[in-house]
């Protein structure tokens, strides 16, 4: 009996007898010490028996017709089947070298192997690979929905920032909603997105566009967050403006524009301590910024700490010389300390660092023109115009300019112009209605009036709309709707000095002069709540409103406001008229010839260019108040 396996024959009849048992006996050694190649034949005693079956891989039983016959060919085939360990068959030729034996032993067994010993793992392998699109790459590169490359995100964006500058808005809109259905996870589309809505006054939406972006974004982008509190904030909703101000802070404290926005805000309510605490904490967390710096700046000037406000000032332009923002801020410091020369120089260096900026030229311009530079001034109002041509603000001024030193009609035409480029600027409306009363017109005046409220009715515009349109209805002896339209004017701004005063002389002149003094105390003990006054930094478009200064006018009910407004340029011209000449040696003609290839013969103003279809006629519509 010869050792060949783990299974065991023994024979019991040694007749003829084909009837054999198989007896298992289990080794007690282990199968690693088995050295295959070297088992000897069989013989045919035990080859007639049921073969031997493969150690792991097979189970198959030699065909009883082999069994008696004896045949040594038989024998080392079956030998081979035992031994032969099966490698996964390629599709390819294989390589040279060590692994062709193998192939051709493959090749050699493929006959008896093919339709009888395919392994059943095999086949599960092969149903699964084919319900598995990770074996077929194919699947994938034929999808329709592949992402888009980044680079088609920026310049998207781009599209949209351009179609939104020439007020296409719908178009815009239409380009980030595919934005942000492509790249949910970035965070830029929000924000212009809601950017874009908030221009239209569509504030719900933006909010809700806000919302969705903090939710995408999983509330790490800060961007989103401050402009949603910077929404909220010209909303009135000062707490949930803080709480917003407070999550873009968390998100990234880092992010200056955060805590610049919240101490504006704080500064707004009247809430220095808390303004200046925010401002230090951006120095700390973000480093020199030219805002936090600038914003200082003014409350150091509101202060009379002059000299440290230069200082603060100074810091802003050395950490961006091309801020036009903190340039113009500093003229205006100069200003006010009546210092003409220094300011034309700050003016010169704001539009030196950003020549196409409107407003550089609008408050360059303002300020030339109430020195007493009208010419100047013009001059200075029309390149800012030649450089920003759909900007209504320019026009305003200009309009209140040409009203006051040539003729009504062309200041009428601009302000038409004006508000034909931006029917939604409130100031445009309050200028033209101011003139308007001026001539005479109170009806148009009126009208006028009621579609700057009918804009927006809790605006600071609005306030100071309430209030001229007050002053026009005590002139003409209606008291009771003038009282009631300055009670209006205070519910949105109570903290108007020229309002209550303007209140205070109605009473007064009626012969209430407890009731005036009663005004006075009220105005007096609500401003002691209130530590500092922060309307003097809530932004550059309150200080250059060239509505504020036309309204105030207003305020002298004894004059004739014309000729108060001539004798107050009188006074400036005999006061500062050394100071009031240039001597900088700024070439001004040659800069916008260089820079902006602008001809300084060639800025007359075209008002026949547009349809008068599209213009608004104040006797088309009324707007109740």
């Amino acid at each position: 009996m010869k050792l060949s396996s783990s299974q065991q024959h023994f024979p019991l009849f040694n007749g003829g007898s084909k009837l054999h048992f198989t007896t298992f006996i289990k080794p007690s050694f282990s199968h690693s010490h088995l050295q295959f190649p070297s088992l000897p034949a069989l013989d045919s005693s035990s080859s007639s028996a049921a073969s031997i079956p493969a150690p792991v891989l097979r189970e198959t039983a030699v065909p009883a017709e082999f069994a008696d016959t004896g045949s040594s060919e038989i024998s080392k085939r079956t030998v081979k089947e035992l031994l032969v360990v099966r490698r996964p068959v390629k599709e390819s030729a294989g390589d040279g070298g060590g692994e062709g034996d193998a192939d051709v032993e493959v090749e050699g067994s493929s006959s008896l192997t093919s339709s009888s010993s395919s392994s059943v793992v095999d086949a599960e392998l092969s149903r699964f690979a084919k319900k598995m699109p990770i074996f077929e790459p194919m699947r994938i590169d034929s999808s329709s929905g592949e992402k888009p490359l980044g680079v088609n995100l920026d310049l998207a964006l781009y599209r949209a920032k351009v179609l939104a500058r020439n007020f296409r808005y719908k178009e815009a809109e239409e380009v980030l909603q595919k934005c942000i259905s492509y790249w949910p996870e970035d965070g830029r589309s929000y924000v212009a997105l809601g950017k874009i809505l908030g221009k239209q006054s569509k504030a719900n939406e933006a909010r809700a566009v806000y919302e969705k972006g903090c939710q995408a974004t999983q509330g790490e982008n800060a961007y989103i967050w401050q402009c949603w509190a910077v929404l909220e904030n010209k909303m009135g909703n000062i707490r949930r403006a803080r709480q917003l101000f407070d999550a873009a802070t968390v998100a990234d404290k880092k992010h200056v524009a955060a805590w610049h926005g919240w101490a504006v805000l704080e500064l707004k309510v009247g809430n220095v301590k808390k303004a200046r605490y925010l401002l230090s904490k951006g120095i700390k967390n973000c480093g020199g910024n030219e805002y936090i710096y600038q914003t200082l700046a003014m409350l150091e000037a509101k202060a009379n700490r002059y000299e440290q406000a230069r200082y603060l000032f100074r810091q802003a332009t050395k950490c961006n010389p091309k801020s036009c923002a903190s340039w113009l801020a500093w003229a205006q410091l100069e200003v006010q300390q009546e210092n003409y020369r220094d300011a034309r120089q700050l003016f010169e260096k704001a539009v030196e660092a950003s020549p196409k900026n409107r407003f550089a030229w609008h408050v360059w311009g303002v300020f030339e023109a109430n020195v007493g530079n009208v010419d100047k001034g013009r001059k200075l109002l029309k390149i800012g115009h030649a450089l920003n041509p759909r900007d209504p603000v320019l026009l305003q001024s200009l309009g209140l300019l040409e009203y006051k030193h040539s003729a009504p009609n062309f200041a009428r035409a601009l302000f038409r112009r004006a508000a034909e480029l931006d029917p939604r600027h409130q100031p445009v409306w309050i200028a033209w209605g101011w003139m308007e009363w001026k001539e005479g017109n109170i009806k148009t005046a009126r009208e006028l009036y009621q579609k700057a409220l009918s804009i927006n009715s809790t605006s600071e515009s609005a306030a100071r709309c309430l209030q001229a349109w007050g002053v026009l209805e005590q002139r003409l002896g209606n008291l009771s709707a003038a009282r009631r339209l300055f009670r209006s004017s205070l519910n949105i701004n109570s903290q108007s000095y020229v309002t209550w005063m303007t209140w205070a002389s109605l009473e007064e002149d009626e012969g209430n002069s407890i009731r005036a003094e009663e005004i006075r105390n009220l105005y007096f003990q609500q401003r002691t709540e209130v530590v500092d006054d922060g309307s003097w930094v809530t932004g550059m478009l309150d200080i250059i409103d060239p509505a504020i200064d036309s309204i105030k006018k207003l305020l002298n009910i004894n004059q004739n406001p014309r000729d108060s407004s001539t004798s107050e340029d009188g006074s400036d011209r005999v006061v500062d008229e050394s100071n009031t000449e240039s001597g900088t040696g700024f070439d001004l003609d040659g800069f916008i010839r260089k820079k902006l290839s602008l001809d300084a013969s060639k800025l007359d103003i075209d008002l026949e260019s547009k349809s008068p279809r599209k213009i608004w006629r104040a006797s088309e519509s009324k707007v109740p108040v």
